[in-house]
């Protein structure tokens, strides 16, 4: 793993880099096709990065419904990390790999543990009263991914950063709409209780009988539309991404907001049925969205989200004797694999439910 922007250590070999693809094309087959979206300098680090994510949230996993288990488990993790970033990593591919990465790209510690933030407030069934508390959440389980990507493509500005967050946060909104009734039948509850206050339903009651009417899609209308707000202001940051990496990010961003639009031509109604953006539909959007990949977005000055100001705050804090990386060459040729970049997060979605 190397790049230009500083001295390279290497604890990983090349049969660990194997190893933590051979994780993911044979468990997380949509983490690895998404790797492909990046140039190859970018890519090693990503599978990286997504292999250490991926063990971790099968090691909650397999304690599903053990909260002593689960616990354990959580500080295994830190613990784990611990060592990667004091250089001594276990002897394990996906560490060895990942401690690589931390010094070669200067990663901030405290982006992977917001994510495990995240897996531990999943574990312990949190609450969300209101949109900020789901900002919170967002941020842990998406922003910080969009944070860890902007961070390997040295799109390391507060500005830049901040937008990739948004991204994040708004693809997990778009998640939380289209997954409302599968949630609900799992017992767990990502929509704000208090809007469900708002419009005369009780979010514990209703969860126990989980049902669609106009209250409930007013709250999923406002949701997406919130959704819709963040992914606005990340086309400034896609903008601002090395070139080759803009396409394969821009289509994600578009192909992934069509799947709030899908809600909407379900009336709103994603407890009776689970919203899919069909193949032709996603065909039909790559056209233009790849013309646009290439084009300056407007600049949107927006602060970054309260909830995701500590991820910006730590990549501007790790920055400043890095420059940089270049950009290069053209990255069009990818955007088909974006087609497999929504199930990463769908296949997370569908794990937390099934627990």
């Amino acid at each position: 793993m190397s790049n230009s922007m500083g001295p390279v250590t290497s604890h990983a070999s090349a049969a660990d880099i194997a190893a933590c693809r051979d994780l993911l094309r044979d468990g997380s087959r949509s983490f690895y096709a998404a790797s492909f979206l990046l140039p190859q300098r970018f890519r090693d680090p990503a599978i990286a990065l997504y292999a250490f994510c991926r063990i971790a949230d099968d090691a909650i996993d397999c304690v599903e419904g053990d909260p002593v288990a689960q616990a354990a488990a959580l500080t295994m993790l830190h613990k784990r990390l611990d060592r990667i970033y004091d250089g001594c990593p276990i002897d394990d591919p996906a560490d060895r790999a990942l401690a690589d990465v931390v010094v070669n790209f200067a990663m901030p510690k405290r982006l992977l543990e917001a994510l495990l933030e995240g897996f531990e407030w999943d574990a312990e069934g949190r609450r969300y009263e209101d949109l900020s508390g789901i900002y919170d959440y967002s941020a842990r389980v998406a922003g910080t991914v969009g944070a860890m990507m902007a961070t390997l493509m040295g799109a390391r500005s507060a500005e830049l950063v901040a937008r990739a967050c948004d991204l994040g946060v708004a693809m997990q909104l778009t998640n939380i709409c289209r997954d409302v009734g599968e949630d609900a039948r799992n017992g767990r509850l990502y929509l704000p209780r208090q809007w469900l206050r708002e419009v005369g339903i009780d979010p514990d009651e209703w969860l126990k009988e989980p049902v669609f009417n106009e209250a409930l899609a007013s709250v999923v209308q406002r949701l997406l539309q919130a959704a819709e707000m963040l992914y606005q202001r990340s086309d400034a940051g896609i903008a601002g991404l090395p070139i080759n990496c803009r396409a394969g990010i821009n289509a994600a961003r578009y192909l992934y907001s069509e799947i709030g639009r899908q809600v909407e031509r379900h009336g709103l109604d994603s407890i009776s049925r689970r919203a899919v953006v069909p193949p032709q539909r996603k065909l039909q959007l790559l056209a233009p969205i790849l013309g646009k990949a290439i084009l300056t977005s407007r600049y949107i000055a927006a602060p970054a989200l309260e909830e995701t100001r500590f991820l910006v705050d730590a990549v501007v804090a790790a920055t400043p004797q890095l420059k940089r990386s270049p950009a290069l060459g053209s990255g069009g040729s990818r955007v088909i694999w974006v087609l497999e970049l929504f199930e990463q997060l769908e296949e997370r979605e569908r794990a937390v439910s099934m627990r």
